[in-house]
């Protein structure tokens, strides 16, 4: 129990410090997420998914994740999803989610990407829109 709490603490001061993290792996913060961007995945797409999280940054109420969804039984893989989500009165909302296909505009491979994003979503922290992992 002591160890849950301290586990919490350091969680809840990382986020309130303004500071670039990511969450644990099993943590409600991260679940939280993963479960937003899987139910729109699932309005949009028709395709229930698990994810495998290549990247996810927070800061300041705001996630950029990077995944590789798959089926619930493992046996597809589909083109990964990449999103911006907004936790907005306690709850993570799809902001909205990247293409992946270069034929699309605005797609994550043109020149332009990040700076498009930075535009319709000027609040969101430039530090955590990046395809770069942390090591």
């Amino acid at each position: 129990m002591k160890r849950a709490l301290i586990f919490i603490f350091l969680v809840f001061t990382f986020a309130m410090t303004g500071d670039v993290y990511t969450p644990p792996k099993g943590s409600l913060e991260r679940a939280a997420i993963m479960n937003a961007l899987r139910a729109e995945v699932q309005r949009t797409q028709n395709v229930e998914v698990l994810f495998i999280v290549r990247m996810l940054k927070l800061k300041d109420g705001w996630a950029w994740t990077v995944t590789m969804p798959i089926s619930k039984d493992g046996a597809n893989h589909y083109e990964d999803v990449i999103a911006l989500l907004h936790k907005e009165a306690g709850r993570w909302q799809v902001k909205e989610i990247v293409y992946t296909e270069v034929e699309m505009p605005g797609c994550a491979d043109d020149p332009d990407f990040f700076e498009g994003l930075a535009q319709r979503f000027p609040n969101a922290p430039k530090e955590i829109l990046t395809f770069e992992e942390e090591h």
